[in-house]
């Protein structure tokens, strides 16, 4: 395939980013309309576990992630083409790493200088390493040795979590938050403010880095796959084969999880396993339908959002979205139930965001990190 820009991928980016803009809190505010088992179960898909199993909202993150590396392959080969050098690549490698972690710092309050309760780890700053560790070893080795890596991170991490106490905690359970070594690591390493346990522990650290890199390289075996010329392997073999790594690896998250659960928090080897199987069957249906298919007339409300995805998520915390909705919607609002105002509230949110993007969007102005 040609470096040109894969649509699938910031349709799906968009599609996840939505959930982040609002929408989430829409289909909460719409299922309290109609309460059953049903919609109270799809209400709860819109939150977080507490700490092990998992929601549709803790694959929103992933997902986000697993996308930054099906981008990277056509990002590489663009800069290879156009002549540069190794050490160019690695710059703006680096670069990118450090911008996010400064973004994220800055979304976390950095520019309110209260350094003693700054929060330093963050979601972009996962990103950010996380993204780099899969490109350097993107770079510097071929798709098996990657592979090996891969399954070496795992199996690694997943003894580490189930055998391997917090020194500090040499009673406690290695899968809990008080008793797991990714708790005691940021305690005596992470410098700034960690959110939870009474700053004993943060689920952006340190050490769940090393397996969100894993999260990462699938999205990069993914994209390799994706690049590959049509004469070589059809689309549809490429959907057939993103769709069959996807039951692999949730057949792996599935048979691990009474090993070591499924927790976001931990970024367990298995919520890698369950995440990454999500993201792949995501990958897979965006990109039949859109890149195989040709069926892109429905993509533009979620490409809007997914080629600003960084500003809109940085824009929310800057920008105050709800109170512009509620100038234009708050009196028709307040006409109407309290749970009718909450869908007109969080639906007048969701669309100020959007329209703020589109708004970007036919300006042809874009974020690039």
């Amino acid at each position: 395939m040609k470096n040109q820009r894969l649509m699938s991928l910031d349709t799906l980016r968009g599609f996840d980013m939505f959930f982040i803009m609002g929408l989430s809190g829409l289909i909460v505010s719409l299922c309290a309309l109609w309460p059953n088992p049903v919609t109270n179960e799809i209400a709860r898909q819109m939150g977080h576990v507490d700490w092990n199993g998992l929601c549709h909202h803790d694959t929103i993150f992933p997902l986000f992630l697993f996308l930054a590396g099906v981008s990277f392959p056509f990002s590489l080969a663009k800069q290879r083409e156009t002549g540069a050098t190794k050490g160019q690549i690695y710059g703006k490698i680096f670069r990118r790493a450090a911008l996010l972690i400064l973004l994220g710092m800055v979304y976390n309050g950095l520019l309110k200088l209260d350094f003693e309760n700054l929060r330093v780890a963050s979601v972009l700053a996962r990103i950010g390493l996380a993204w780099m560790g899969a490109a350097l070893l993107y770079i510097n080795f071929g798709t098996k040795t990657r592979a090996w890596i891969a399954v070496a991170i795992l199996v690694g991490y997943a003894l580490l979590s189930k055998f391997v106490c917090a020194p500090d905690m040499p009673d406690s359970d290695p899968l809990s938050m008080e008793g797991s070594l990714v708790g005691w690591v940021d305690r005596i390493l992470m410098p700034g403010r960690l959110i939870y346990d009474n700053g004993r522990f943060d689920p952006e650290g340190l050490l769940s880095a090393v397996p969100a890199v894993v999260t990462a390289m699938l999205g990069m075996f993914t994209g390799e796959l994706i690049r590959q010329p049509e004469e070589k392997i059809s689309g549809n073999r490429k959907t057939m084969w993103m769709v069959v790594a996807a039951v692999v690896l949730a057949l792996v998250a599935i048979l691990g999880d009474g090993f070591v659960p499924v927790n976001k928090k931990l970024w367990s080897s298995t919520f890698v396993c369950a995440v990454g199987s999500y993201s792949l069957f995501m990958m897979a249906l965006f990109y039949y339908l859109i890149d195989v298919r040709g069926w892109r007339k429905w993509t533009l409300v979620f490409r809007v959002v997914g080629m600003n995805s960084i500003t809109i998520y940085m824009a929310q915390q800057i920008i105050n979205f709800g109170g512009i909705s509620r100038y234009f919607l708050g009196g028709v609002a307040g006409l109407c139930s309290e749970p009718w105002a909450e869908v007109i509230n969080d639906a007048g949110f969701v669309a100020v965001c959007w329209l703020f993007l589109y708004f970007l969007y036919r300006q042809k102005i874009f974020l690039k990190i």
